[in-house]
């Protein structure tokens, strides 16, 4: 055991020293804020390098990283972390010695130096949910809001859990999307460089056997050996077509106009809506159910999801249905106005509205979504592999009936 020095506040603002026995600094931290202090300065007696003075916000701020250009973490990666910080609380750990405890936890995608920035901003008396607004990279903006709540009604720890499975359902709609596509992608990509190598490479070495035979080559053999030409000849042209192609489309949908238009056209095409409805349908009613559930205002919780679903369509029905709702209106009939959200979910909204309870309306409706989500990604997979499975056999069979074609018109004419 060593004995720390502190420099305290009160709740009053008090400024106190004393001392206190611990293991660690971060164990003298835990015994400070259990006496309903916040710590200012604590370092090892006698203070060598061990001495650690608790830091400003604004040194934080110069030492580590409250960057704008690291990467977000993944959803699993947020709700893992969530769910530690929220076990911690319940344990009955205070919100310091938590965080404490947090810099030492391997958190994924949140690194230690935010929870130590956390940990510093909370030690100087401020709240959770304004320490975490500094770090708007990491934290969303509906996380920052959900803790802001819970800590206004006293529930943080509940709130905590919440958002840990609000992200946890986020991450499993992800992975069952990704899951089901990643396997056609697959396919359908090796079946274009196997085709490409094979008119580029391939068959214009084995189209040199007819080069010097004077044999009228069927129609398809023809047609077969003029792309193998082509290729042979301009493959880095075909290349750059590619890429010039994916560059101008890329900047087209960059574009409001174009961006619109897309967004727009995933919502309508066959198959592709089948995935992409309920998906953005299923992320809209868990973030607003999940943010009026925790006390968040109708206003603010309608401009968070407006931000969170990433659909232009739908981010300008949402904000529609703001301007709704400030007129006074109830959320299901600009709902309804916009023509863009499905029945059934402007039914459900109502029934929430005249029962009292939206949230729990919204939180079924996720449900229905995600089940819908479910069925359809097994309903296009089993379209679309058969469909590539077609495609690529189309393209391999007729090449290999324009060699066999000029094989079988040279032996016969041998034979003659």
């Amino acid at each position: 055991m060593a004995v720390f020095k502190y420099t305290a506040r009160d709740e009053a603002g008090k400024q106190m020293t004393g001392t206190v026995n611990a293991a660690d600094r971060n164990g003298a931290v835990e015994q400070i804020t259990k006496q309903r202090l916040i710590p200012v300065n604590v370092s090892e007696d006698g203070g060598k390098a061990s001495s650690k003075p608790v830091k400003s916000a604004k040194a934080i701020s110069d030492e580590t990283p409250r960057r704008r250009g690291r990467a977000k973490p993944k959803q699993r990666d947020l709700a893992n972390y969530t769910r530690q910080l929220a076990n911690l609380l319940k344990a009955g750990m205070p919100l310091t010695g938590a965080l404490s405890s947090m810099v030492n936890i391997e958190s994924g995608g949140v690194p230690p130096s935010v929870t130590e920035s956390l940990l510093h901003d909370v030690q100087e008396g401020r709240n959770l949910s304004a320490a975490m607004a500094a770090h708007s990279d990491i934290f969303p903006e509906m996380y920052i809001n959900m803790v802001k709540a819970g800590e206004s009604g006293g529930s943080l720890v509940e709130v905590l859990k919440r958002l840990a499975d609000h992200y946890e359902r986020f991450a499993e709609v992800q992975q069952k999307v990704v899951s089901a596509l990643v396997y056609p992608a697959f396919v359908m990509g090796l079946g274009f460089i196997l085709i490409f190598v094979f008119m580029s490479y391939i068959l214009p070495k084995f189209m040199t056997i007819f080069d010097g035979m004077k044999v009228a080559l069927p129609l398809s053999t023809q047609i077969l050996q003029s792309l193998s030409d082509f290729f042979s000849a301009w493959w880095w042209l075909v290349l750059v077509m590619i890429g010039l192609i994916g560059f101008i489309m890329r900047t087209y949908f960059s574009r409001p106009v174009g961006r619109e238009r897309l967004h727009r056209w995933v919502l309508e095409a066959p198959l592709v809506k089948k995935i992409v409805r309920p998906t953005m349908f299923g992320q809209f009613a868990r973030t607003l159910g999940a943010l009026l559930r925790n006390g968040v205002p109708v206003l603010t919780a309608l401009k968070i999801t407006e931000s969170v679903v990433q659909n232009v369509v739908l981010q300008e029905a949402i904000a529609l249905t703001r301007e709704g709702v400030t007129d006074g209106k109830t959320i299901a009939q600009p709902l309804a106005k916009s023509g863009v959200f499905p029945k059934l979910m402007v039914d459900l909204v109502h029934i929430g509205e005249q029962t009292g309870d939206v949230p729990a309306a919204l939180e079924n409706l996720a449900e229905t979504y995600d089940n819908e989500l479910t069925v359809n990604l097994r309903v296009v997979t089993t379209l679309i592999e058969p469909i590539l499975i077609v495609f690529i056999a189309g393209v391999v069979g007729f090449m290999l009936v324009g060699v066999l074609q000029a094989m079988f018109k040279i032996t016969s004419t041998i034979g003659k």
